[in-house]
C-alpha cells in the first residue's frame, strides 16, 4: 500500500472527510473563546483552540473506532471503517491517536499552566467517552462534557481562571449534545438494541422526540443566562431566537422518526451552533 492510500485510510479513521464532528466541537469552544476575550480574543488563542479542536476530535475518532472495533462490524453503516475492515491495525490506530494528542498538547505550551493542567481531564474525557456506551445509560451527556471542556479551557487560557459563566456555557453544551446526539442515536436505535449498547434514544424510548426538544429548550435557557452574565445584548439574543427556529425545524424532521430525517437533523445542528456564535460576535461588534 502506497503513502497516498495510507493517508486516505487515516483521513477515514479520523473522519476528516466528515467535518460535522469538528464543527459541533468547535462552535461551543469559540463561544467560550469570544466571551472570555470580551469580543476581542487573542488570535493566537483562536488559532490554538481551532486547530486543537480538529486534532482532538480526530484523535477521539481513532480511539472510538478502536473501542468499537468488535461492534462496528455488525452495523451496516460502520462495517467498512478502516480498522473494522482490517485495513488499519489496532496498534496503528492507537498510534495515530497518540500522535494527534501529543501535537494538541504541544499547541497549548505557549499558554498558561492552568490551561496545561486542564488539558489532562480534557484528554481523559475524549479518550474515555467511546467506552461509556457499554455501561452509562446516557453517554450523550458524557459526550457533552467532553465536547464542552474547551469552554472552561478557553477562559483559563484567556483570564487565568474559570468564572461561573464558563460552567453555564458548558452546561448548555451538555444539553445541546444530548439533543443532537439523540437524533444521531435514533438512526442506530435498532442496531444498538441488538448489540447491547446504551444510548439516550433507547433510554428515552417513545419520549425521545419530546426529550430532544426539552434539551434544546434547556440549552437555550442556559445560553440566555450566560448571555446576561456576560452582558451581551440584542444581537446575541437574536442569535438565540434564530437557533430556536432551527431547533423547531429539527422537530419537523424527527417527529416521524425517519432514519434519514433524524440524520439530517443531526447534521443540521452545525447551523444551531453557528447561529449562537454569530450572535456572540455580532453583539460585541455592535457594542
Amino acid at each position: 500500500m502506497n503513502l497516498t492510500e495510507r493517508l486516505h485510510l487515516y483521513i477515514q479513521l479520523t473522519r476528516l472527510h466528515r467535518p460535522i464532528g469538528i464543527l459541533l466541537l468547535l462552535w461551543p469552544t469559540l463561544w467560550g473563546v469570544w466571551i472570555a476575550g470580551n469580543g476581542h480574543p487573542s488570535w493566537l488563542i483562536v488559532f490554538i483552540f481551532t486547530l486543537g479542536t480538529a486534532l482532538m476530535r480526530s484523535a477521539g475518532c481513532a480511539v472510538n473506532d478502536y473501542a468499537d472495533r468488535h461492534i462496528d462490524k455488525h452495523v451496516k453503516r460502520t462495517c467498512d471503517r478502516p480498522l473494522t475492515s482490517g485495513k488499519i491495525s489496532e496498534r496503528e490506530a492507537l498510534w495515530v491517536a497518540v500522535a494527534l494528542a501529543l501535537i494538541s498538547f504541544a499547541l497549548i505550551l505557549p499558554l498558561n499552566p492552568l490551561t496545561w493542567v486542564m488539558s489532562f481531564p480534557a484528554l481523559f474525557l475524549a479518550v474515555s467517552y467511546p467506552f461509556t456506551k457499554r455501561f452509562f445509560a446516557i453517554p450523550q451527556a458524557y459526550l457533552g462534557i467532553a465536547f464542552g471542556f474547551g469552554i472552561p479551557m478557553a477562559f483559563a487560557a484567556t483570564l487565568g481562571h474559570v468564572p461561573p459563566v464558563a460552567w453555564i456555557l458548558m452546561s448548555a453544551n451538555v444539553f445541546w449534545a444530548i439533543a443532537y446526539d439523540t437524533e444521531y442515536a435514533m438512526v442506530d436505535r435498532d442496531d444498538d438494541i441488538h448489540l447491547d449498547i446504551h444510548s439516550s434514544a433507547l433510554l428515552f424510548g417513545k419520549f425521545d422526540v419530546a426529550a430532544v426538544m426539552a434539551c434544546y429548550t434547556v440549552t437555550l435557557l442556559l445560553l440566555a443566562v450566560a448571555g446576561l452574565m456576560a452582558g451581551l445584548g440584542i444581537v446575541y439574543f437574536t442569535g438565540l431566537v434564530v437557533a430556536e427556529g432551527i431547533a423547531l425545524y429539527h422537530y419537523r424532521l424527527i417527529k416521524d422518526r425517519s432514519r434519514e430525517k433524524c440524520f439530517k437533523a443531526f447534521l443540521h445542528n452545525n447551523w444551531f451552533g453557528a447561529a449562537v456564535f454569530v450572535g456572540v460576535v455580532g453583539d460585541y461588534l455592535l457594542w
